[in-house]
């Protein structure tokens, strides 16, 4: 597992994982990174199984063997974490790494959803089906239609064709792509976070096309003790989209006493 830990200036800081969506790759979160490392140590990592040179994820795979996998490493390398933030299938990797270990003290779960929504399933099922008949490269390429928003997509078209031909170039097979995206379906969200202890936090987007805001706040309402809030843009990825707005929501929420 290929990962990088930014220090903060203060070296008593602590520390938060950032974990991506389906895509895997740790750059997604590069917006956020000089915001963050204000005031944390900030652990970024790209999931198994992610690139050219990966070798054949296990049938079965599920995201608790992405949480075992992540678990694993920060043991081996003693690094200890304090917060969590995950994005869409990052934020279920959280949900089962808060369940293996008493570490973490809160979750924050962007775009999370408690079920898979129809819209959601009908999205998946597209991808899928562009995968199997047109191939890896009109797979990445749809991937822009399901993260951001159109007006986004207009105005950085030509940054997202350059981001296009590197990830095409260092995709990894069909199989590890299906096998992610069928753990990613094959998991329940509501039946497992019902059993955390620690504040979870969740932010949805009202402009997501890809998950309805709606099963970010069905989600809140099957966890102890959770707090939903709903930003009006920025689509699935408003990490990348808005990252000031969304920073700054983040930095609200490690730094609350809540």
């Amino acid at each position: 597992m290929k990962y990088k830990l930014y220090p903060c200036k203060n070296p008593n800081a602590e520390t938060i994982i950032l974990s991506s969506g389906l895509g895997g790759h740790a750059q997604f979160w590069n917006p956020q990174i000089d915001s963050l490392i204000q005031y944390f140590h900030v652990f970024v990592y790209d999931h198994i199984g992610i690139t050219n040179d990966s070798s054949n994820l296990p049938q079965g795979y599920s995201v608790n063997n992405m949480a075992q996998e992540l678990n694993e490493m920060l043991v081996r390398d003693k690094i200890k974490v304090d917060y969590f933030i995950g994005h869409a299938l990052g934020a279920f990797i959280g949900v089962e790494l808060a369940l293996q270990t008493t570490k973490l003290k809160k979750l924050i779960l962007i775009n999370p959803w408690a079920k898979l929504d129809p819209h959601t399933q009908r999205c998946f099922n597209t991808r899928l089906k562009i995968l199997d008949h047109v191939g890896v490269d009109a797979y990445i390429q749809a991937q822009a239609l399901f993260l951001y928003p159109p007006e986004w997509i207009s105005m950085h078209d030509h940054q997202l064709q350059q981001q296009e031909i590197k990830m095409i170039q260092h995709s990894c097979s069909k199989h590890n792509i299906k096998m992610r995206l069928n753990a990613l379906r094959n998991y329940i969200p509501k039946d497992r976070v019902q059993l955390l202890d620690i504040p979870c936090y969740i932010l949805s987007n009202r402009d997501d096309f890809l998950v309805p805001w709606q099963q970010g706040l069905k989600l809140s309402k099957f966890i102890q003790n959770s707090f939903f809030k709903l930003l009006e843009t920025g689509g699935h990825a408003s990490t990348v989209t808005q990252p000031i707005e969304l920073n700054t929501e983040i930095l609200n929420i490690l730094t609350s006493e809540q």
